[in-house]
């Protein structure tokens, strides 16, 4: 079976899983272990990188962006929420927060060993807080590691809330500003393989709550980061970035970036023409103690 056609299985499984009863399935809180998903030897896709770097507002370059790291997880993601051991309802599932560490450039030619586990559960005000870890070797050396936040509302399991630090948004005005039209969600979906009925159309999201279509937030978060390197603010060759996501950028719209800089870190934010945050993040260099180290 072709890579596409192994995505598309994948992502019809993992709807399929979205849209079916979930009464009978009980959280994990307990410390039942929920397997976690691999692949080695895996060979990036050079037509999707570019047309994924196009999309995102990067340079074209055979040294992969951070967030495309982390799109070559999803996938595995999506299998483990898929799979009979995941004790959460995929459908309504919240893409809360993200967080990477890239700890050296990376090549398009090399290949990659990504494993993806099943990390901390913990209650949150809303419901539960799942996380997905994942890392991304090639031989033997750890390049990158991440970190999903996914918020199961209503679905709650015994525990204090863990407090979590906000992001700030910078205090700077936005300085670019771009109108994304309504095929975007579904420009993202075919460099992605994200292909939520959310992101595809007015009338697939309205299936699911929504007003209208919505960008991807791991599109968001990429084009700030792209952003970021065309505004004189080089990315670092090893860095972490972490990322809040607030409000759906509803499709079609104009988003603006803001950025500020202080002691090495770069705060920035993705906002409406109105203010509103549709995401709040940094960017800050690795120290050498933290080189291979997942946050």
């Amino acid at each position: 079976m072709s890579n596409s056609l192994k995505k598309f299985a994948g992502q019809a499984r993992f709807f399929a899983t979205a849209l079916r009863p979930t009464a009978s399935r009980k959280p994990a809180w307990s410390g039942a272990p929920v397997a976690g998903s691999r692949v080695a030897d895996f060979t990036q896709d050079k037509e999707h990188l570019a047309a994924y770097q196009d999309l995102c507002g990067f340079s074209r370059s055979q040294y992969v962006p951070a967030t495309w790291l982390h799109v070559q997880t999803f996938p595995l993601q999506t299998e483990i929420m898929s799979s009979r051991d995941w004790p959460f309802p995929v459908l309504g599932t919240v893409h809360v927060a993200n967080q990477m560490r890239y700890f050296r450039p990376v090549h398009i030619d090399e290949k990659l060993n990504i494993c993806v586990q099943v990390g901390q559960l913990y209650p949150h005000a809303k419901g539960t807080i799942a996380t997905l870890a994942a890392t991304i070797e090639t031989g033997r050396e750890l390049v990158w590691a991440g970190r999903s936040d996914y918020l199961i509302p209503g679905y709650e399991i015994p525990g204090q809330h863990e407090k979590v630090t906000r992001e700030e948004l910078p205090e700077a005005e936005p300085t670019t500003r771009l109108e994304v039209g309504a095929d975007l969600g579904r420009k993202y979906a075919e460099v992605s393989g994200d292909y939520n009925p959310i992101h595809l159309s007015a009338a697939s999201a309205k299936l699911f709550g929504f007003k209208s279509a919505i960008a991807h937030g791991m599109w968001t978060h990429a084009w700030a980061l792209a952003q970021h390197g065309e505004h004189g603010e080089e990315l670092p060759e090893a860095f972490e970035t972490r990322v809040q996501f607030t409000k759906p950028v509803m499709l079609p719209s104009a988003v603006n970036f803001a950025q500020d800089t202080a002691d090495d870190m770069a705060r920035y934010g993705v906002l409406r023409d109105d203010g509103t945050p549709h995401l709040a993040g940094h960017i800050r260099p690795l120290a050498p103690e933290e080189l291979g180290r997942p946050a």
